[in-house]
């Protein structure tokens, strides 16, 4: 929903490529995730998101705010306020 658009600044990435780190961003809008077999941990620097699983409640996560999106997790992410973050993806 929306017209959100997404800016990433990679910064480091393990030679067999398994695990990467960066810098994400997102302006508002909805998009679906789905995580395949990657862990992905998350710590918001700005603005506010909602991650809902197909299967679970919806969470509100903001600037300050760490949380770790495990494989196999499927379901929609909301950018509210435009969104930037740290990542970091094993798998």
């Amino acid at each position: 929903a929306g017209d959100p658009s997404f800016k990433t600044w990679a910064q480091d990435e393990a030679k067999d490529g398994t695990v990467r780190t960066g810098v994400w961003e997102a302006t508002p809008g909805e998009v679906r995730s789905i995580k395949g077999e990657t862990f992905e941990f998350c710590h918001i620097l700005s603005g506010v998101v909602e991650i809902t699983p197909d299967d679970g409640e919806p969470v509100v996560y903001r600037a300050g705010d760490s949380f770790v999106m495990k494989p196999g997790f499927v379901g929609g992410w909301k950018t509210i306020e435009t969104v930037r973050k740290i990542y970091v993806t094993v798998g």
